[in-house]
């Protein structure tokens, strides 16, 4: 019997060059269209979240697809990180660095509290410029970041070492 990781391995898949030359995009699609692998990768992130936690957070937008998800089952809230212009005012804004350019997030003021123990997903950790933008925003709000999951993680990019937490879950690693 495969492990979840084995099976993801076998169904993400790799588009080279996309965006932009010399990256190598993972694609969700495949294991999106598998309700029970789906299934397999909510049940695995609401194992491995620290109890503590009383909100999550999901960055735009591929965070959103597990993220909703895992915040259902543990049946937490859920807020989103958004780009610039997609939340109503008031909103608290952060621009950051990531691998191939500068963005910005933001967060809806006053969706989370400063006693809030906020969970962070994202579907990729590559070399850490959104998750840590994410940090430092809900940091901004006045929360306490209690940890990180991840569908997939590229470690040759070291994205944990610019992260906080000791709390990182990420179900695949890629070398490529």
């Amino acid at each position: 019997m495969k492990t979840l990781e084995q099976k993801l391995e076998k169904e993400i898949l790799t588009i080279n060059d996309f965006p932009k030359k010399g990256i190598a995009f993972k694609d969700l699609q495949s294991i999106l269209s598998n309700p029970e692998l789906v299934s397999d990768i909510v049940e695995s992130f609401v194992n491995q979240i620290e109890k503590n936690v009383t909100v999550i957070v999901g960055l735009e937008s591929r965070g959103f697809l597990f993220g909703m998800l895992i915040a259902k089952e543990l049946g937490l809230p859920f807020v989103m990180l958004r780009k610039p212009g997609k939340l109503p005012p008031p909103v608290i804004n952060l621009k950051y660095l990531k691998e191939y350019g500068s963005d910005s997030i933001e967060i809806r003021e006053g969706v989370i509290s400063e006693n809030d123990k906020v969970h962070i997903h994202d579907d990729l950790l590559a070399t850490g410029g959104s998750a840590k933008a994410a940090q430092d925003l809900i940091k901004k709000s006045g929360a306490e970041v209690s940890g990180f999951s991840f569908v997939m993680e590229l470690p040759r990019l070291k994205g944990r070492d610019v992260l906080d937490s000791r709390s990182i879950v990420s179900l695949v690693k890629f070398n490529n």
